[in-house]
């Protein structure tokens, strides 16, 4: 029900619209209580438009009725009104094209309610709604660049990082316009980025991210540990090799690394040794759902970081094992130990090769370069020997130079002491 107050006033306000609804909305706390204000503000706007005033004077109103719904501070009436003229406007062909600006800042409003309430979803939405590309109105990179930041933190906020990445890319069209005089939102894109990157399963990317905004003076000595602790998350879940041996080491030599609860799991990877079940479960406590999702073979991402992890820390341990011993170590079976290393040495991520019929697998020594196929090395086939005849050989080598050097500086100790 509309309040009698502000009927009344309706009536008078068609005699002199701007002044009449001006005066309306400047006094409407005396004309309508704050329990029907909704409704009045509702019922203002379905007059407003059914008298057709024209544009400039429904301009004015408007503005000044999103002036007073905003002050109302009343998140609730921020999306019923809201949405009620919002409507009104794309339900007047003739006046829609001329309050465009009037309807995006009525969307704005709703979004932020509707983030308050933490409805990111329908957030999202009605910020996308916003026209940024219309001839009809002139916006800035900055203004896009604002509206485009709010969708994509909303959408990850909904864990949907498809559709946060797609208004991502918009955004770089336009950051290093706008970047460089608002550092406020260049961190936050580089945060949503990260994010991104996270959910994405790309690790040693997500790793890199978020280690470099934890140096940000931008942000609370308490948040960038938090994204260091990211940083450290992201790199233990990265696929095992070169490239997240490298990411570990610059988390290592970060001093604030130590002050870490995951510093723990971050030193025994990064001096390549075996982790213990414990430790694992344990850590697998501190991580996002994201983070445990299953992979295609219906294992966890963190089970198959650590086997990988486990399995290249092995090659630290043993020159050669079984299929089946090693399947003991990582509490895997056979088959699967050579399919894991297999894969592995083939991604050059491990170097080494495997002898299927003996079923054993052979490690190099060495770091793997991370190239594809880089992994792999001769046929083992009388390695140990060939190992041991070469060190014989440079042994022998090294006897015989001794010997040189002492029959040239000594020929008469050699000629009655060693036999040549």
């Amino acid at each position: 029900m509309v309040s009698p107050k502000v009927q009344e006033a309706l009536a008078k306000a068609h005699e002199n619209p701007v002044i009449g609804y001006k005066a309306l909305l400047s006094s409407i706390d005396d004309f309508s209580p704050p329990e029907a204000r909704s409704n009045d503000l509702k019922a203002i706007t379905d007059d407003l438009f059914a008298a057709a005033q024209g544009v400039v004077t429904t301009k004015a109103v408007l503005s000044d009725l999103i002036t007073v719904l905003k002050n109302s501070q009343n998140h609730e009436s921020w999306i019923d009104v809201g949405t009620h003229i919002v409507h009104a406007i794309s339900s007047t062909p003739s006046l829609s094209s001329s309050l465009v600006d009037q309807a995006s800042a009525l969307r704005e409003l709703i979004a932020t309610a509707h983030e308050n309430n933490e409805d990111f979803l329908a957030a999202a939405k009605i910020l996308a709604e916003i026209p940024l590309d219309s001839s009809q109105r002139r916006v800035s990179d900055r203004e896009k660049a604002q509206i485009w930041i709010r969708i994509v933190r909303n959408h990850l906020e909904e864990d949907d990082s498809t559709t946060a990445e797609t208004y991502l890319n918009k955004l770089k069209n336009v950051m290093h316009k706008v970047g460089d005089t608002d550092p406020e939102m260049m961190l936050h894109f580089k945060l949503s980025a990260a994010r991104i990157q996270d959910s994405n399963r790309q690790f040693l990317q997500a790793a890199s991210s978020y280690h470099d905004i934890s140096f940000s003076p931008s942000i609370a000595e308490e948040e960038r540990l938090h994204t260091l602790s990211m940083a450290i998350k992201c790199a233990v879940l990265a696929p095992a090799g070169p490239l997240r041996s490298r990411a570990l080491g610059r988390l290592h030599k970060d001093e604030r690394s130590a002050g870490l609860e995951e510093y723990g799991i971050l030193e025994k990877m990064f001096f390549d040794r075996l982790l213990t079940s414990g430790e694992v479960e344990k850590f697998a406590q501190s991580l996002a759902p994201h983070q445990l999702a299953k992979t295609s073979d219906g294992s966890t991402v963190l089970a198959r970081a650590v086997v990988e992890h486990n399995l290249l820390s092995s090659g630290r341990l043993y020159s050669n094992i079984g299929f089946d011993e090693l399947g003991l170590l990582l509490g895997l079976g056979g088959d699967k130990v050579e399919e894991t290393t297999a894969k592995m040495i083939e991604q050059g991520r491990l170097t080494g090769s495997i002898d299927q019929i003996d079923r054993i697998i052979y490690f190099e020594m060495g770091e793997a370069s991370g190239e594809h196929g880089s992994g792999h090395t001769t046929a083992q086939v009388g390695k140990e020997t060939r190992r041991w005849d070469s060190n014989v050989q440079a042994l022998a080598e090294d006897v015989e130079r001794v010997t040189d050097l002492l029959q040239a500086e000594f020929p008469e100790f050699v000629a009655t002491q060693i036999t040549v």
